[in-house]
């Protein structure tokens, strides 16, 4: 379509570093190439990156994928743990962001510029094109380039006594799948063309 869009989001996460358990507020600025000439496309996917930004990387905690032991803690714990090729580095959350957005917005939005700045990094803005990031050998393989909304491909290993309330990774129970929604609607109200 050629149509360019853009769209700002806030989120607070935590990252864990050095041993240390850190909050994090993260701004994040997309520019986004609009590429399907549906509308309800359009929305559904603007829908999804809401989604996974408000609903699943907002109270998470970023980790780098090796630190198993603290992951299982924290998974044991209930927190939501998203995992990270590296460590938590406002550069590498950034590239995994990218690669996420692009993958859940299966070619119906593309992002094609993102720009995060975070507290703890000073503000200091981290800003990447797509094609600064497609032949980044380490971020080819992982949840980030699957199109679900999981933050992790880490599962906790125990099992527990404990029942969880897990929120599904399906678009479809969500309601933000690409079928037609206008072709399912019902009749509620039929006039009464008689009288």
């Amino acid at each position: 379509m050629g149509t360019k869009i853009s769209r700002e989001f806030t989120f607070l996460s935590a990252i864990y570093y050095e041993g240390d358990f850190l909050i994090n507020n993260f701004d994040i600025s997309l520019i986004l190439s609009v590429e399907t000439d549906s509308i309800l496309e359009q929305n559904v996917a603007m829908d999804r990156i809401k989604y996974f930004i408000n609903e699943r990387l907002e109270n998470s905690v970023f980790v780098q994928e090796t630190e198993t032991k603290i992951i299982e803690k924290y998974i044991t714990a209930g927190l939501k743990v998203c995992t990270l090729p590296e460590e938590p580095y406002d550069q590498i959350i950034t590239i995994v962001i990218l690669n996420k957005l692009n993958a859940i917005c299966e070619g119906k939005l593309v992002v094609t510029s993102i720009h995060l700045n975070s507290i703890l990094s000073d503000n200091v803005g981290f800003i990447y094109d797509m094609d600064d990031i497609i032949h980044l050998v380490p971020y080819k393989n992982g949840w980030w380039v699957e199109n679900s909304n999981n933050i992790s491909n880490i599962k906790s290993s125990k099992k527990e006594k404990i029942v969880r309330l897990v929120k599904s990774n399906d678009w479809t129970s969500l309601g933000l799948d690409w079928k037609n929604k206008e072709n399912r609607s019902e009749i509620i109200f039929t006039p009464d063309l008689e009288k």
